[in-house]
């Protein structure tokens, strides 16, 4: 599957970080739930899908329920055993082929793969419609933002209801110095700073949007090149942050973004062209137990 990531501004956070203002990854809930789940029997043209291939499925399905997750799981075994009797009708054969991942493809997937390829048809884009893609949205295509900067950064947790104060009245002490010589800041920051960055000073280097927390950010944002900030609260403690450059984002070059443009459109094509084919194949078909969209399927998602 091709992804276009045309906004590189909202894919930074992603990126690993080496300072200590970095976002967390967010807890999930592993505890098991008490939610039962019941459907009937399903067949697709008499062919039935037994509920233990549906439970091995449920793996590959994830959801926020048990509920929606044997959904999903019946609705892909149901789409993928349809396509398999359509190759089967058809008298496909198909090599299973080595993925770019080194996975090599099961001889089911390798059949669904041919009879994708045999009975769908997608347009290709052309130069025009590539261009007016582009054109129709240019604020899409916008290189991030960066700022060079450096911050001196008091550690404290908010929830430490001791050494969180003591950590904002140190900060403030720092600012109330810095007020009168801000050219103390690196030496301020090799000093006091409790972030690894003290030993250059301060310096975080580059920074784009979803590097560090939200309140490191918006101060990024406000703070005029130069101007050492008022001290700026987050999780991990107090910062003082000052900004030596910020280089606003640009609008990138059709030619730059044009084979990017013409992946998303081909991939946008092809998944509405496989979904169309396997609601039309839903509607030939005997299925029972569950109600299908074509669209829907996970197979075209």
């Amino acid at each position: 599957m091709v992804t276009l990531v045309i906004d590189h501004a909202a894919t930074r956070a992603d990126h690993s970080h080496d300072h200590p203002h970095e976002h967390a990854p967010l807890a999930r809930d592993t505890a098991p739930s008490r939610e039962r789940v019941v459907m009937s029997p399903v067949s697709v043209n008499g062919v039935a899908i037994s509920r233990k291939a549906i439970a091995a499925e449920v793996q590959n399905a994830p959801a926020k329920t048990p509920a929606e997750g044997w959904f999903n799981a019946t609705l892909a075994l149901v789409v993928r055993e349809l396509l398999l009797q359509e190759a089967h009708r058809l008298s496909l054969s198909a090599e299973p082929r080595l993925e770019a991942d080194g996975r090599r493809e099961t001889e089911e997937e390798a059949l669904i793969r041919a009879l994708l390829a045999q009975e769908v048809r997608t347009p290709e884009a052309d130069e025009a419609a590539l261009r007016r893609f582009y054109d129709n949205n240019r604020r899409r295509f916008l290189s991030a933002p960066l700022w060079e900067a450096e911050h001196i950064l008091c550690a404290a947790r908010r929830e430490d209801a001791v050494a969180f104060p003591a950590a904002r009245e140190r900060a403030q002490t720092l600012a109330t110095v810095l007020a009168r010589a801000p050219e103390r800041f690196a030496e301020l920051a090799r000093a006091q700073s409790d972030c690894p960055s003290a030993g250059v000073g301060g310096s975080l280097g580059q920074i784009g949007p979803g590097d560090t927390t939200p309140e490191f950010e918006a101060a990024l944002k406000a703070l005029t090149p130069g101007v050492i900030s008022e001290p700026v609260e987050t999780r991990y403690g107090v910062h003082l942050i000052r900004v030596n450059r910020h280089v606003e984002g640009r609008t990138l070059p059709f030619e730059a973004v044009r084979d990017q443009i013409a992946a998303y459109l081909a991939d946008h094509v092809t998944r509405a062209a496989h979904a169309q084919y396997i609601a039309l194949l839903i509607g030939r078909a005997d299925i029972q137990g569950i109600a299908l969209g074509g669209a829907d399927s996970p197979l075209v998602q």
